[in-house]
């Protein structure tokens, strides 16, 4: 594991390939970098060099309990780019980490070649929503992981991919209550990033499970119509992991992209 000290906290990352061509992956809730292990894998052998980190909260990184908000998790990618002496990169990210990639272009539009919008959406939270992140926080400190990783399993993987799903099950059993429940918080609290869609001008992967029931296909959509010049995919058979569920198709349509940026 490498490790690095950044805005008062240690992120466990990897790090693999040497080209001078980045391609930074952030994982989604409640996950870690692991989750992206067939596209670190794929891409750092294929001319790039590929970072995936774990999220304040996740995996080998601090838990900062309480509350996380997107900008927090954005300023936390730009301060191990900074660590690493990187400047522009091509930034991806699934679910959660689709919305921080969306925060990072807002707050930091001047470091991307390129974007990756993977099973997330755009819109801001409803109160309905605020609520239910809220009390599902609230579930995660009293409960523990296990209720809730057994409950969303077939959700976060179509049921046909039985060997992802055990994998995506125990990523979820594994995360810390404390690092979940404080980014379920922050993003309670997100805006609306319609208008920085309309404002990015590098090229853009918009990526999505066909029978994905956190994000279908209309939030992609959304996204795709909003970022001009975009590409939108969409993954048969996949739901809300298509890099794990189908690598091949995802890291085609990510292949595709690279060669835009």
């Amino acid at each position: 594991m490498t490790t690095a000290s950044v805005n008062g906290i240690s992120i466990g990352y990897d790090d693999e390939g040497t080209s001078d061509d980045v391609l930074v992956l952030v994982h989604g809730h409640p996950f870690d970098r692991t989750m992206w292990r067939p596209q670190v894998e794929h891409f750092s052998t294929n001319g790039w060099r590929v970072i995936a980190a774990d999220l304040r909260g996740y995996g080998e990184t601090t838990v900062v309990p309480g509350s996380t908000p997107l900008d927090v998790f954005a300023a936390d990618i730009a301060g191990l780019l900074d660590h690493l002496g990187i400047r522009k990169v091509v930034l991806g990210g699934l679910s959660m980490g689709g919305q921080i990639v969306m925060e990072f272009a807002r707050t930091f539009p001047e470091r991307l070649r390129g974007l990756i919008l993977a099973a997330t959406f755009a819109q801001a939270e409803t109160e309905d929503g605020r609520r239910n992140r809220n009390d599902m926080a609230d579930r995660l400190l009293r409960e523990g992981m296990s209720g809730y990783a057994t409950e969303v399993k077939w959700k976060m993987v179509a049921p046909h991919n039985p060997e992802v799903g055990e994998f995506v099950a125990g990523l979820m059993h594994d995360a810390p209550p404390e690092g979940a429940a404080a980014a379920l918080r922050g993003r309670a609290e997100r805006p609306d990033y319609t208008e920085t869609l309309t404002g990015i001008t590098v090229p853009t992967l918009v990526i999505v499970g066909s029978d994905d029931e956190y994000t279908p296909v209309s939030a992609a959509e959304y996204m795709s119509e909003r970022v001009p010049g975009s590409t939108l995919v969409v993954v048969d058979g996949a739901a809300h992991m298509p890099n794990l569920e189908r690598p091949a198709l995802f890291n085609k349509a990510v292949e595709d992209l690279l060669a835009q940026t």
